[in-house]
């Protein structure tokens, strides 16, 4: 039998990541299946003209994927999927005492917010809806927050009929309802090729495929999305347009307008997360008011607000309706109410809107501190993102910087937690998750190792 292997022709810099990315085309494909071997190294180094280090690099990357596993005195071999497989978090599972960490996405938080939420239960406690605690009906459980919900999806850039709205526990409960309402088990959505840390675990746990598509200083790239849609079946199309993705690009219109093209001539669901909402207050329109009739649109409160604030807003065609329903049903039941009541209220009275003002103004503190002890560092931010994107390029290996800005102190996320169907090794760096004393101790400590030589760990 004839092992399969990548071909020449398609290899392009980084070579390691080309090989790695070729196999895992052929194994989304189909054309690798579970426990078949791959080809020992040294033979795949010598037919494609490689040295056997980039091999080894490219079966490392696939290891780290979870596509494959060696075998001690056998080779290589194709993974089975499994639904106990973890998703490579890019920020660390707690906060170890005496660590700055820059690894978690989060908004800046103070006293004010603990204070307004004292005072917001205080209230509750006082004129609490009953149906807030008997309610039990998601059909008829938020009929006044749905209506409130519309006010608040207008700051947003979506104007719609509360009918369309659905509450959930935030973006990642929405997603999984968006996903379950638009595919079946089999099926594949397309997505930035460098994009949501859960992406590709989501997608596993409900039987979907994900195929990433190329993107730029603008996000995804229309040319490669019609050429991913001519050489595959796509069903939907899972974006983040607004500052959120780990390069913090925001999409122009121009280029919003291409892809609603290439979703229309395709019939392709379009799956839109604005987890940043009015955070981003000069930005093109949504894909939910320039592709209504295909376009799902989520945004939550815990980014642009406040971290436990965890609810947020669905909107559907009117045709999903029913299949969004169902599906929420099935995975949640229904938003938390008193979580939904407390937001609200913080609509209905404007603290949602004093919060994004004052989130905005902080952000800009924090972005002019990076511009100011990265200067001359090529780096991706947006003055409202949470985070921002910095290439380590050739000269850094990812986990060995990685290590070192850890044995100093400070927790980065790895950029290949990101990874879709492209690697390019880099970190995101969080602006919001600590104060600002230790945000500027923490970027020292990263200008320091990116104008140093690099060194191995050795420890």
């Amino acid at each position: 039998m004839t092992m399969w292997t990548p071909l020449n022709e398609r290899l392009t810099q980084p070579y390691f990541l080309s090989i790695a990315d070729q196999i895992a085309g052929a194994v989304s494909s189909g054309a690798l299946k579970p426990g078949e071997q791959l080809p020992p190294q040294r033979q795949l180094a010598y037919k494609l003209g490689v040295s056997l280090p980039t091999v080894s690099r490219a079966y490392e990357e696939l290891a780290r994927r979870g596509l494959v596993a060696g075998q001690i005195g056998r080779g290589t071999f194709i993974k089975a999927p499994s639904i106990n497989s973890e998703a490579v978090t890019p920020f660390a599972p707690g906060r170890a005492s005496g660590l700055i960490d820059l690894s978690i996405l989060k908004p800046v938080s103070d006293m004010l917010h603990l204070e307004r939420m004292k005072e917001t239960l205080g209230a509750l406690a006082v004129d609490l809806p009953p149906s807030t605690v008997f309610g039990s009906r998601p059909g008829t459980l938020f009929a006044r927050h749905r209506s409130v919900a519309t006010e608040w999806l207008k700051y947003c850039g979506v104007d719609t009929d509360e009918r369309t709205v659905h509450l959930t526990n935030g973006g990642t409960p929405a997603l999984t309802v968006a996903f379950m309402s638009t595919c079946q088990p089999g099926m594949t959505i397309a997505t930035e090729a460098i994009g949501l840390h859960v992406m590709l675990p989501l997608a596993s746990y409900l039987g979907l495929k994900v195929q990433g598509v190329p993107i730029d200083e603008e996000g995804l790239i229309p040319d490669a999305l019609e050429s991913v849609c001519q050489q595959h079946v796509i069903r939907a199309l899972f974006m983040m347009p607004n500052a959120l993705g780990p390069t913090a690009f925001i999409m122009s219109e121009r280029r919003r307008n291409a892809i609603v093209e290439i979703a229309r001539k395709y019939d392709l669901q379009i799956i839109e997360d604005d987890a940043l909402g009015p955070l981003v207050d000069d930005r093109p329109p949504t894909f939910q008011a320039l592709a209504p009739e295909r376009t799902i649109y989520i945004t939550s409160f815990t980014k642009p607000i406040m971290s436990g604030l965890r609810t947020g807003y669905l909107v559907a065609p009117e045709r999903l309706l029913p299949a969004v329903e169902n599906r929420q049903i099935v995975t949640s039941w229904s938003a938390t109410p008193l979580i939904a009541e407390i937001a609200a209220r913080w609509v209905e009275d404007g603290t949602c809107q004093e919060f994004v003002e004052w989130q905005r103004a902080t952000l800009l503190e924090r972005h002019e501190l990076v511009a100011s002890v990265l200067k001359g560092v090529r780096y991706s931010s947006n003055r409202a993102s949470l985070h921002i994107w910095l290439p380590l390029g050739e000269r850094f290996a990812e986990d060995e910087f990685v290590s070192h800005a850890r044995m100093q102190g400070v927790v980065l996320a790895r950029g290949s937690a990101f990874a879709i169907s492209e690697n390019h090794p880099a970190v995101r760096v969080s602006v919001g998750s600590t104060t600002k004393e230790e945000l500027h101790r923490g970027l020292n400590v990263i200008h320091n190792l990116l104008h140093s030589e690099p060194e191995p760990v050795l420890l």
